[in-house]
């Protein structure tokens, strides 16, 4: 998938949120914290806390249940039948052969470019995006460069300014850029390129090229590394599979791959599905699990990172018919979200121009979400792509092993009644997600800042996906309050907490307990106080609006089940 953020559609979205702010809370709270964090973490990795690793596996299992186990909730597919779709799991680590035939091995890389400076690597193709986004000494560059005079043709460098950066914050920014150790040389030679060539002004891009590598008698310009200045090296490809070693000896023929993708395991198990069960082509084999890449640039949290879990279902149909079901499920996904909390302007669907698609694919539609570090544009947050029937293909040509289909149900009419049959190559749909891109949108879109509360950060976490269902709490510590309390808990527990944690404090004042409640993404807390040991009702709290209510304990269970879903 990719990460590059995609322009945003004119919009009167507020602000973005603080992702500072979403990454503080995800720790205090333990939804996220850095992968061995004791010795300083490990770029591109990270591990999830007891309620991001509930709140993970809640979208997995909605996941599991709304495209396995009962597909696109019951929707009836382009055929008028019910979508059926059987599940799968494979291993992380397949035969060589297979990103060979995938076309892993020989395409699968980036073009990157290191610097001889401090060794940082960028990707080519996403230069004046990273520049942007990380280079403070950038920026600065930037806030000196002025456009042209009305009725002139020359652009306006505040020298004064820039001598004064390039000998102070510049020094620590970029010490290895030209303007920074010859700042006299560079901006004579600039000043000698404006006076010669005024009717074609170096534009901002072309500029900072200067400042990077100008100096008298070049007749070139590099690029400077974002990091330090240096000019960056010529690209070259880099490998983002990882590569490891089957067996007692590291040789060349041991070498194997971490797989990219969960989604070749399926094609490779094709033909033995259709073999081993009853299902028939429309037919679709869903798959999660861990997939690695080696990504140069890391970053966003859990946006990006080198280990990733995904969400992927590979629907195999008639190639008449594939773009309905293309369509079908692209429709479908859409709806998946929204059903989750991403509804709103945060979330669109976009459908890919033509020279965006792969080589193979025959469309592709992504659901995108704007993250607080993609606005206001756009971030990927699931790929629903017509593949065709590349996949099958390759690996059956690779494999030597038939893997079309022979379907019974097509084909000439029989003096019988029957169908003579048909064989063909199924074409594929792939719904693509990643599941902890999907964690993090619904935790950037739940988290909510209101002032007027008395603990201001909360986190509007569907009840569905909620890591905590519901909290019970004992107004006070004593006179039966605790023990009331501990048996609704138990109740609550029996019923729900398959799907989470149910909740029990006794400590602090309730306002405090509230709060800690809502910032973990609890939709409902319940306290036993004075009245209910009377009357037996007790207070339902609802986290969104902060709103109080008493209903009968008795109700309190059916009242939860209504709104988990």
């Amino acid at each position: 998938m990719s990460d590059t953020p995609v322009p945003a559609a004119p919009s009167s979205a507020a602000a973005p949120k603080s992702m500072d702010a979403i990454m503080a809370l995800c720790k205090r709270r333990g939804f996220v914290f850095q992968a061995s964090d004791i010795y300083g973490g490990i770029n591109g990795f990270w591990d999830y806390g007891p309620l991001g690793a509930q709140l993970k596996k809640n979208l997995r299992d909605a996941w599991w249940q709304d495209m396995v186990m009962n597909p696109a909730w019951g929707r009836k597919g382009p055929g008028g039948e019910r979508v059926r779709c059987v599940p799968l799991e494979t291993c992380i680590i397949q035969h060589p052969k297979v990103w060979e035939a995938s076309g892993h091995l020989a395409g699968f890389a980036d073009p990157m470019r290191k610097c001889p400076g401090c060794g940082h690597f960028v990707r080519a193709d996403q230069y004046w995006d990273t520049i942007a986004q990380w280079s403070e000494w950038f920026n600065s560059l930037l806030q000196e460069y002025e456009p042209s005079v009305e009725g002139t043709q020359h652009p306006r460098i505040n020298a004064e300014r820039l001598f004064k950066w390039a000998r102070g914050k510049g020094k620590r920014a970029a010490p290895n850029l030209a303007l920074v150790r010859t700042p006299e040389v560079v901006l004579s030679f600039v000043a000698e390129r404006i006076a010669s060539q005024p009717a074609s002004p170096p534009d901002l891009k072309e500029m900072t090229q200067y400042f990077g590598t100008a100096q008298p008698g070049a007749t070139g310009l590099q690029q400077p590394c974002p990091r330090c200045g240096a000019p960056l090296g010529e690209p070259a490809p880099f490998k983002l599979m990882f590569e490891t070693y089957a067996g007692l000896t590291q040789s060349e023929d041991n070498r194997v791959y971490l797989r990219p993708e969960t989604a070749q395991g399926v094609f490779l198990h094709f033909k033995n599905v259709v073999d081993s069960t009853r299902v028939r082509v429309p037919f679709g084999i869903g798959n999660t699990g861990r997939s690695f890449r080696n990504e140069i640039t890391p970053r966003n949290l859990t946006y990006r990172s080198r280990e990733f879990e995904q969400a992927e279902l590979e629907f195999f149909c008639h190639p008449d018919e594939s773009m309905a079901w293309y369509t079908f499920w692209r429709d479908f996904r859409m709806d998946w979200w929204k059903s989750l909390g991403l509804a709103g302007e945060n979330l669109i669907l976009r459908e890919h121009a033509k020279d965006e698609l792969s080589h193979y694919s025959m469309g592709t539609s992504d659901v995108e979400y704007r993250f607080p570090f993609t606005a206001p544009g756009f971030g990927e947050l699931e790929g629903i792509a017509h593949r065709g029937c590349y996949d099958l293909t390759q690996h059956q040509t690779h494999s030597k092993v038939k893997l079309d289909y022979f379907d019974t149900t097509r084909g000439e009419t029989l003096p019988n009644g029957g169908k003579k049959g048909e064989r063909y190559m199924p074409h594929c749909i792939e719904p693509a997600a990643g599941l902890d891109r999907g964690a993090l949108a619904l935790i950037c879109e739940g988290y909510t800042v209101d002032p007027s509360r008395p603990s201001p950060e909360i986190l509007k976490l569907h009840p569905r996906v909620a890591p905590i269902k519901a909290a019970v709490f004992p107004l006070m510590d004593k006179d039966g309050m605790p023990e009331v309390a501990e048996k609704l808990t138990d109740d609550l527990f029996a019923k729900f907490g398959k799907s989470g944690f149910i909740e029990s404090d006794a400590k602090q004042s309730i306002g405090k307990r509230y709060a800690r409640m809502d910032e973990a993404g609890c939709p409902f807390c319940f306290t036993i106080d004075g009245d209910t040991l009377k009357d037996q009702t007790v207070t339902v709290r609802d986290r969104d609006t902060g709103k109080q209510e008493r209903i009968g304990i008795d109700k309190v269970s059916g009242y939860l089940g209504e709104r988990l879903g």
